[in-house]
């Protein structure tokens, strides 16, 4: 048995040379090129002719209006949607997480919108924002119309655009985060929950003192996916708003983008890239410590 058991430990190595061999080449190369090109004036087209200017790619992005707005216009994304996102994905699971199968099909209603693509509904939501244009006038004016609210140019007010693209995108994904939370909810022991009903607990007694700590881990899971998935926000500004008006919408993303396809500047790309992941990977680390992940 003891030589059977040193044999398997002798092989497992060799099992994880396909995955190690991936991870290599498509994540640790890129990522070192990467690195490397950041300290360059590298061009898209002709990185052989690279020459090395150091850290001057990073202090010129520190220093770069554009990017500075990039910056605060992702952080504050993230800022509207990661907690609207979660605590509304929370209170639909608390909806749905009912056994009967008219529940299961309004679960399938809420989670439509995450499988639709990205683009497709970019588009049918700047329909819906269209400002009064003669006879014609999206349906959220429309029915702000109907309301007596006077219609709003949504995606050209520099006060409205981000807020309308943090709202569009709170519609489109909270149906993942749902069901990740149903999932959770499901996983809560019954025991605790009948022990508590005894006891004289309320409802809300009952979600704060036995539901919400069960969950505590998916919570912290959920909490983190969606802060990564806001900040890697491009889709919607790139198509609906271009980054306007006037650099309110611009995303980290898109910056990236512009500078690697659009002006060419690879080492600028670069060390804006390196610098968004290490912006992600250090809020990750954060907001891990801050809600004390339960690993019993």
């Amino acid at each position: 048995m003891i030589a059977w058991k040193q044999s398997q430990r002798r092989a497992a190595p060799w099992f994880l040379l396909p995955a190690l061999a991936l991870l290599g080449v498509f994540v640790v190369w890129p990522l070192l090129r990467a690195l490397g090109w950041s300290f360059t004036n590298a061009d898209l087209l002709a990185v052989e002719r690279a020459t090395w200017v150091g850290a001057g790619n990073y202090s010129d992005l520190l220093t770069d209006p554009r990017f500075r707005q990039a910056f605060a216009n992702t952080a504050l994304f993230a800022v509207m949607v990661v907690p609207v996102q979660t605590a509304l994905a929370f209170a639909l699971a608390l909806w749905v997480n009912r056994p009967e199968p008219a529940w299961r099909w309004l679960r399938t209603a809420f989670f439509v919108p995450v499988i639709v693509a990205m683009p497709v509904l970019a588009v049918l939501w700047t329909m819906l924002y269209q400002p009064t244009q003669g006879d014609q006038t999206g349906l959220i004016n429309a029915a702000l119309g109907w309301l007596g609210v006077p219609p709003q140019a949504w995606l050209r007010d520099p006060a409205l655009a981000l807020p309308a693209l943090a709202f569009m995108s709170v519609w489109q994904g909270v149906g993942l985060q749902m069901l990740v939370f149903v999932a959770g909810l499901q996983q809560v022991p019954r025991e605790l929950l009948d022990a508590a009903r005894i006891d004289g607990a309320g409802g809300w007694q009952r979600l704060v003192h036995v539901v919400l700590p069960s969950v505590r881990n998916t919570v912290v899971f959920v909490v983190t996916v969606t802060t990564i998935l806001a900040f890697r926000i491009f889709v919607q500004p790139y198509l609906m708003t271009r980054g306007g008006p006037g650099n309110r919408t611009v995303s980290i993303i898109q910056s990236i983008y512009e500078m690697t396809f659009l002006d060419q500047d690879l080492g600028h790309a670069c060390a804006a890239a390196l610098l968004f992941l290490l912006l992600v990977a250090a809020l990750t680390l954060l907001q891990r410590r801050w809600l004390k992940e339960d690993r019993g």
